[in-house]
């Protein structure tokens, strides 16, 4: 793997983003009116929770905001990264460059743990001034989570990329779609008991269900439960592999069958 090769095609990312405020208002806008929203909700639900049964629910409700927006931020990032090039009609020459499929999906992570990292950081901080929200009191408990919601990130990004080679540029609404699609069965607001017994068996397959059952788990009983991250890390790594070859198949089909040329027209 060529290490200039990965740096070239992450730098040529940082470049688009830093000159553009619309670019910027993505990454830093949309998270910021959510967490008034979600802020101002669960100060009301705290209020109404009895004096002897307070719970955290600014840990607990807005710690899952943030991590949800980490996974969108690292699914987004990394399949927009391929976007820019559709829609600025360069994908031609972004596969005619000597640039492996490894260095590509490489600078892809990378630039999605960059925009990971600045997002995450960013609105901890604005959250701890304004709700008093430490997410740091989940201690070194952060940094496993924070990994298995980058890498599943990284294998629907894949998979979006796979699909958008096949589909064409119209496609590119399943950049935004897919994330939203799994929120409501990832137990991010709430514990899975609340859905019937066959969706909760049926929702085992998502590293998110365990990553946000394993994080509430840490904050309502202070102990990490080890089984949670095991499968979550277990079914990140299958779905990272299955990802990538669904886009190696895809883009070896549409070089085939001539489907690259579709992504120059809209």
């Amino acid at each position: 793997m060529n290490v200039l090769h990965v740096f070239g095609v992450f730098y040529r990312n940082i470049i688009l983003i830093r000159r553009s405020i619309p670019k910027l208002f993505g990454l830093f806008g949309f998270i910021t009116f959510e967490l008034f929203l979600w802020g101002f909700v669960t100060l009301w639900l705290r209020n109404l929770a009895p004096q002897d049964e307070k719970l955290n629910f600014i840990l607990l409700i807005l710690s899952g905001l943030i991590f949800w927006h980490l996974f969108i931020r690292s699914q987004q990032s990394f399949s927009i990264s391929f976007l820019e090039d559709v829609w600025s009609r360069n994908i031609i020459n972004l596969f005619a460059a000597p640039v492996k499929l490894s260095e590509l999906v490489a600078g892809f992570a990378l630039i999605s743990i960059v925009q990971g990292l600045l997002a995450f950081f960013y609105i901890s901080t604005v959250a701890f001034f304004i709700y008093a929200l430490n997410i740091w009191s989940l201690g070194l408990y952060i940094i496993p989570f924070f990994m298995n919601v980058l890498i599943f990130g990284w294998a629907l990004g894949l998979v979006t990329i796979g699909l958008i080679i096949r589909l064409g540029p119209s496609a590119d609404i399943l950049a935004f779609f897919i994330p939203f699609l799994l929120l409501p069965f990832s137990a991010v607001y709430y514990p899975i008991t609340v859905f019937p017994p066959f969706l909760q068996k049926l929702t085992l397959i998502l590293p998110t269900r365990h990553l946000f059952e394993g994080m509430r788990t840490v904050i309502t009983e202070g102990i990490i439960p080890i089984d949670s991250l095991f499968w979550a890390s277990a079914l990140n790594l299958v779905y990272l592999f299955l990802g990538f070859l669904f886009f190696y198949w895809m883009l070896r089909t549409a070089r085939k069958k001539g489907y690259i040329s579709r992504l120059t027209h809209d």
